[in-house]
């Protein structure tokens, strides 16, 4: 089994981006994702309503790193440290050798490829540092530009599952990509 530890927290580093812990200070801009129905639009989670609901919410992501449980970055530019984003691994099962990438980035940000360098530096360090053998990432059958990212980066598409969620009254259908960690073991 993986012996998962986060301390001292890793700040990731790309060409063009830091990626660093998230902090209280970020609760606007994690309210703006939360908040924004287009950007929720394929994550079958509440809206954020207030900014406490933002506050709750770095504060789960911060205690699931505290606990080796999970692990969240605030997505920012090398020049701003202003988040535009989040990234990380979820659920991640330790003796499965394997964890789920999810990631959400503020609109004006769209279409720069900043996700696809993210995914790939975190990707990086699931199998590098972690030491998984997959990484899953579960999306939306009809979240298109997810599925190109996850194309873009080596991500398969392992299965389409028919309404296996059930959300707000309906059941929704996921689909999961995945890739494989070829030189670990």
């Amino acid at each position: 089994m993986l012996e998962i530890n986060f301390k001292p927290f890793p700040n990731l580093e790309t060409k063009r981006l830091l990626l660093r812990r998230l902090e209280n200070e970020d609760v606007s801009e994690i309210f703006a994702l939360r908040s924004d129905q287009e950007v929720m639009k394929y994550v079958p989670r509440p809206l954020a309503k207030t900014p406490q609901d933002a506050l709750n919410h770095i504060a789960i992501i911060n205690e699931k790193i505290d606990s080796n449980e999970g692990i969240n970055w605030a997505i920012t530019l090398k020049d701003n440290p202003k988040l535009i984003g989040i990234i990380g691994h979820y659920r991640i099962k330790p003796e499965h050798f394997r964890a789920e990438i999810g990631y959400m980035l503020l609109p004006e940000y769209h279409g720069k490829g900043i996700i696809s360098e993210a995914i790939n530096e975190v990707v990086k360090y699931g199998f590098q540092v972690m030491k998984l053998h997959s990484i899953e990432a579960i999306i939306d059958p009809d979240n298109i530009a997810s599925e190109r990212v996850l194309q873009k980066n080596g991500f398969v598409k392992e299965a389409h599952l028919k309404e296996n969620e059930y959300y707000e009254g309906h059941f929704l259908d996921t689909v999961i990509y995945s890739i494989l960690n070829k030189k670990q073991f």
